[in-house]
């Protein structure tokens, strides 16, 4: 094993899961597990994303959009299946 390499323990279940859908892909599981972690956000990255949309909201606005009128956006999104990121983030 590399020096930048390390192994990660899943059951027999999840790692037989994670073969099929990589031979799916046509990937292996290793980029597949590599690809899930460069393109999920993080806590950190959706409280940045959320700041900068506040903060283009309220260029293009005039005014940031108040708390009332963010969760009825989020209801809406994830009424329409929009992928959700943490609620401390917003």
């Amino acid at each position: 094993m590399a020096a930048d390499e390390t192994s990660i323990k899943v059951s027999a279940a999840a790692r037989d899961r994670l073969a099929v859908l990589a031979a799916e892909r046509g990937t292996t599981i290793r980029r597949l597990v590599e690809e899930l972690a460069e393109g999920m956000p993080t806590q950190a990255e959706y409280a940045e994303r959320a700041g900068l949309a506040r903060a283009e909201l309220a260029s293009a606005l005039g005014s940031a959009p108040s708390p009332e009128a963010e969760a009825k956006a989020r209801a809406l999104l994830q009424r329409l299946g929009a992928p959700q990121g943490p609620q401390a983030a917003a």
